[in-house]
């Protein structure tokens, strides 16, 4: 993305892990951005926003090259009662259909709409190969990241170019690797469930190349952003444990998930088959800087 007037990006959710990675990079390489937050704004690079009572204007995006929309509540919070599945659902909603919006009353001026969603869309498919064009699940998760997707493309109009992040879990101490990183300090981690399903994953220097790159590439429609070398459960808790040279033998059964997290979480993070393959990058033109889990584990993890 060029150093440039018109390379202005607009993010919504840069407070968040990916967020803040990718406003950092943008801004290292000179692009200027402009953070929406829920506070009052403290510079001209911030614009106050509540997209659950008010829309945003959209003379905040104009001129814009793109606006990245990556809002929504944590599922790393358990249990997934009634109450916080509403919230999961709604803290995406909401952010995607306001942004939305503006980028329909833009009209052929509008800047492209990169909008966050995530792997959770497809269903466990032992054996398979997950590209966008792979069906869409039957589980909560997979709901989710449909009505996400769908407030997305429907909100900004079929004129718009509107781009799909299907992210699998990042692989950074703030991510997948934060409940994991305590047990195996303690050397009492090990396989989750029987261990051989097949994981999603991504660096979280590779989501935040993946997201410029669809920016600059053009991309619309969904695009999985996942590592190109398929791993499973032991693959990553295998890597993270020698990398702290600590053991990796307790095995977490299936059923102790499930009564623990409940079932729509336990079957949707950590026990399904999710062989994701990044179609749409790797065809691109998009090169991996951390083509296997090993890689990305030893990049998040110091020695």
């Amino acid at each position: 993305m060029p150093d440039s007037p018109d390379a202005r990006v607009v993010v919504a959710g840069a407070s968040g892990l990916i967020g803040r990675a990718l406003v950092a990079a943008l801004r290292a390489d000179g692009v200027a951005v402009t953070r929406l937050v829920r506070r009052p704004a403290h510079g001209a690079d911030e614009v106050e926003w509540d997209p659950g009572r008010e829309q945003l204007h959209p003379d905040v995006l104009a001129g814009a090259r793109a606006v990245v929309g990556l809002n929504g509540a944590t599922l790393g919070r358990f249990p997934w009662t009634k109450r916080y599945q509403h919230e999961l659902v709604w803290s995406r909603i909401a952010p995607t259909q306001a942004l939305a919006a503006a980028v329909r009353r833009l009209g052929e001026d509008a800047p492209t709409f990169v909008s966050a969603s995530a792997v959770g869309y497809y269903p466990s498919a032992p054996g398979a190969e997950l590209a966008e064009d792979a069906p869409r699940g039957e589980s909560f998760l997979a709901d989710l990241c449909g009505e996400w997707e769908a407030a997305a493309q429907r909100g900004a109009g079929e004129r718009a170019r509107v781009a799909l992040l299907r992210t699998a879990p990042v692989v950074h101490a703030e991510g997948v690797l934060k409940p994991l990183l305590l047990l195996t300090r303690l050397g009492v981690s090990g396989p989750i469930g029987r261990g051989t399903q097949v994981w999603p994953w991504i660096s979280l220097e590779d989501e935040v190349r993946a997201i410029r790159h669809v920016i600059d590439a053009g991309l619309t429609g969904p695009v999985n952003l996942s590592g190109p070398e398929r791993a499973t459960a032991n693959d990553l808790g295998f890597a993270l444990a020698r990398r702290m040279n600590r053991p990796y033998l307790v095995r977490v059964p299936a059923w102790a998930l499930r009564a623990a997290l409940g079932r729509d979480a336990a079957e949707g993070l950590l026990l399904g088959d999710l062989p994701v393959v990044p179609r749409a990058l790797t065809a691109s033109g998009f090169v991996f800087s951390h083509p296997t889990v090993e890689d990305a584990v030893d990049a998040a993890v110091p020695a």
